[in-house]
């Protein structure tokens, strides 16, 4: 009896997203056969691909969620982060201190963006590690300091810089794979490496499923969440430069909620909101899941806001039946 249920524990945080992922394309292409408007089938290789390509901005930053959530901290501001470093990007393009560079300017503004996603993870770290406020707490208030800086850059107006040789480079593709996808994957298998094959992966799960004993075992509490925080901001900022150098141009609002799909998805892939468990891989599962309900929604003919509720309703049922089944394993545990 034991076994079973530790087996589906398993299944619940690494397999589960993986069948529900299976059950979405089934679902989507027999009721788009009845139900859409579009004569092109849900599971055309063309919008497959377009799927990963819009999967990628809220992916990028997710796979920095897994690792923070995994160490038992959060961070709401990502979605401030993401328009704040794209403000960054394409306003310094035509700084005067940069006239003449041509196209250098470029990876100069990439730079800036990622240093500056990278400054606001470290600000966020050092505060819960100094302070010893929840992180929840830090990165709200965070959230809302950042998203002011965002309207105090360019008030309500857009910051707008279309540059064709920076679109050129975020629309170019390999093998009609394009850009925005290819970094989303590499992305996932560094970020999986690092978790699975270093120490600093190891420590992570290590310090989110006991942080008192991870002290007690001699790793450095403090220093090693900042370094989290530090890498989904740089991850963040990573998002923003792929989306934002084929758009040119960030609205004041834009990146708002994207702490919340963000969430979700890392939730959806297993992650505990408590710390101490979940899977990269199966983050990318749920970013992919996630994506697929609203593009299957959309093709069936589902406004937004039956998008959100039907993805709302999923993700309090999974957080209920891993409720249910911790429960369960405390309750045997005690007996």
């Amino acid at each position: 009896m034991d076994m079973s249920k530790d087996n589906l524990k398993g299944f619940m945080g690494k397999g589960a997203i993986w069948g529900f992922i299976v059950l979405e394309l089934i679902f989507f292409s027999i009721a788009g056969e009845f139900l859409s408007l579009s004569d092109k089938a849900f599971m055309d290789w063309d919008n497959m691909l377009l799927l990963f390509k819009q999967s990628a901005p809220i992916g990028i930053i997710a796979l920095g969620m897994t690792i923070v959530m995994i160490n038992g901290n959060i961070d709401l501001s990502v979605g401030a982060t993401f328009a704040l470093c794209a403000i960054v990007m394409l306003d310094s393009m035509t700084w005067s201190i940069f006239a003449g560079l041509g196209d250098w300017v470029i990876p100069i503004a990439w730079l800036l963006a990622l240093m500056t996603g990278m400054t606001l993870g470290l600000i966020n770290g050092l505060i819960v590690w100094k302070t010893g406020v929840d992180a929840f707490i830090v990165t709200l208030g965070s959230m809302l300091g950042f998203r002011g800086l965002v309207f105090m850059y360019n008030g309500e107006n857009p910051t707008s810089n279309l540059n064709w040789t920076l679109v050129d480079m975020a629309e170019a593709d390999i093998l009609g794979i394009q850009t925005p996808t290819i970094i989303f994957v590499v992305c996932t298998i560094l970020i999986w490496l690092l978790m699975t094959r270093t120490v600093h992966g190891r420590n992570a799960y290590a310090v989110g499923d006991n942080r008192e004993a991870a002290v007690n075992a001699g790793i450095r509490v403090g220093p090693h969440m900042v370094w989290n925080f530090v890498l989904i901001g740089f991850l963040a900022a990573l998002s923003s430069v792929v989306f934002y150098s084929s758009s040119g141009s960030v609205n004041p609002n834009d990146g708002t909620l994207y702490e919340l799909w963000v969430i979700t998805a890392v939730v959806l892939g297993g992650t505990k909101l408590v710390g101490g468990s979940g899977s990269v891989i199966s983050t990318f599962g749920g970013v992919i899941a996630i994506q697929l309900l609203r593009k299957g929604l959309g093709h069936i003919g589902a406004d937004t806001a039956m998008v959100n509720l039907v993805i709302g309703l999923i993700l309090i049922a999974v957080l209920f039946l891993d409720q249910q089944l911790n429960r369960k394993g405390k309750e045997e545990l005690k007996v």
